[in-house]
């Protein structure tokens, strides 16, 4: 039976959505979790120190594949422990940025994935913002710097 390794920052709650629709994936596949393939779940828990050693951990379990889970960090870690065990992320940063592919259309190594890079819609964010509050004269931002990463707007 396969198994597929999730690496994930942050706590399975936080990813319910994404889980489903992961198994729902895996099951349009062919693939019943429990049935014909195991899913190994590591969870940080927000611990961003904790990643290095639960992807180490899936690498020793000789898993078929690792998704990641909760940003770059995760996968970061997850392509620190193996160079032949396929990783696949999701993300909204530049992988080639990040350390994860040598380029986006020939990314090389053992890491793929899906990106949203929408970088450019930041500075029509903060247009619709003003427009929405125009008095405003300051504009706040609450981020996890583990979790993401921040461009500058020019």
């Amino acid at each position: 039976m396969p198994v597929v390794g999730l690496l994930g920052a942050t706590t399975a709650h936080g990813y319910a959505a994404q889980l489903a629709a992961f198994r729902q994936g895996l099951s349009e596949a062919g693939f019943v979790e429990g049935r014909n393939v195991a899913i190994e779940y590591r969870w940080a828990d927000d611990q961003y120190d904790r990643l290095p050693a639960l992807a180490a951990d899936l690498a020793r379990r000789q898993v078929a594949v690792i998704a990641t889970l909760g940003g770059n960090t995760a996968s970061v870690a997850a392509k620190a422990a193996t160079t032949t065990i396929p990783v696949v992320f999701h993300g909204s940063v530049d992988p080639v940025e990040a350390g994860l592919v040598a380029s986006l259309n020939r990314p090389g190594g053992n890491v793929t994935g899906v990106v949203t890079l929408n970088i450019e819609t930041g500075q029509k964010r903060l247009e619709l913002i003003h427009e929405l509050l125009p008095a405003a004269t300051t504009i706040g931002l609450l981020l996890n710097p583990n979790y993401c990463q921040l461009h500058a707007l020019t």
